[in-house]
């Protein structure tokens, strides 16, 4: 996919974390794989459950309080020249604010950019409490921070044959999608809906990641000049690789659909593929028409 390059006044980015590591352009340390892909590598690269993974980081995603993040004193430019993959979410992430914010504006809806935090070492403190570095990428409504540790691509690529720009692309454009859910007040009423009844807590999340991933494909759609041939099959790769039912086949488990929490590998490609063939975002209410 062709962006721009980006410009930090654009875009709102700091990184967070403590310890080692960095933001390398391919070769990284052993990191998990967030929302989206997390369960895969958990299973794949550290043998542990993939559905007890996904816990963790819903748990996260889903408070409102907690600690706020530490952030250094480094500077945007730098932190968006630290490495490919940083440069990479950094142009993506000014390619969603120019994207999205005019939709709200056109909503009569308030547009606030979110913050990415590119974060290094073992782990990191968002507004939503502290986060292993097993979490990945994960949207924190707290702090309305988008928190990626960009080592975490290359497993996806290796361990998931999920590579690819665009692929990579596609994990921060979801994340933007839950900051979408956020602004528009639908985040809020499913956790309070998810309080009222317990029992519809998996069945509401599987919406909400389906149709972030719709909105991903949204705005993939509203950009389609700039696609590349093979960007919708990294995607659609990626999309099918993260689904509960493959992830759960995949660590050895009976497929157990009462357990989902992101949808299957045919309703996340379907999801993306209706947003990137209509590139309208109304396609994405379907997923609540009856919250």
């Amino acid at each position: 996919m062709r962006l721009n390059p980006f410009n930090t006044g654009n875009i709102n980015v700091r990184s967070s974390g403590g310890g080692g590591g960095g933001f390398p352009g391919g070769g990284g340390g052993k990191v998990g794989c967030g929302t989206l892909v997390i369960a895969a590598i958990g299973a794949l690269v550290f043998g542990i459950n993939p559905m007890q993974t996904i816990g963790v980081v819903e748990s996260v995603q889903q408070t409102t309080g907690g600690l706020g993040g530490g952030t250094s004193s480094t500077n945007e430019q730098e932190i968006c020249t630290r490495g490919p993959y940083a440069t990479e979410a950094c142009n993506t992430l000014q390619s969603l604010n120019q994207t999205w914010a005019p939709e709200f504006q056109r909503a009569g809806i308030a547009f606030q950019q979110p913050v990415l935090d590119l974060y290094t070492g073992g782990g990191v403190r968002s507004g939503c409490g502290n986060a292993p570095a097993a979490a990945g990428p994960f949207y924190c409504p707290a702090d309305m921070g988008i928190y990626i540790n960009t080592t975490f691509y290359d497993q996806m690529a290796q361990q998931m044959g999920a590579g690819g720009d665009f692929a990579r692309r596609y994990v921060l454009a979801h994340e933007y999608g839950h900051h979408i859910q956020n602004l528009t007040g639908l985040a809020g009423q499913v956790r309070s809906v998810q309080a009222q009844n317990p029992r519809r807590s998996n069945e509401l999340q599987v919406r909400m990641e389906l149709q972030a991933d719709c909105y991903a494909g949204v705005w993939a759609g509203k950009n389609r000049s700039l696609i590349e041939p093979g960007d919708m099959q990294e995607g659609l790769r990626a999309a099918s690789a993260i689904g509960d039912d493959t992830l759960q086949r995949n660590a050895g488990q009976r497929v157990n659909p009462e357990s989902f929490t992101h949808g299957t590998s045919q309703q996340r490609m379907q999801a993306l593929r209706d947003g990137l063939e209509s590139a309208d975002d109304t396609v994405c209410d379907r997923y609540f028409q009856n919250l």
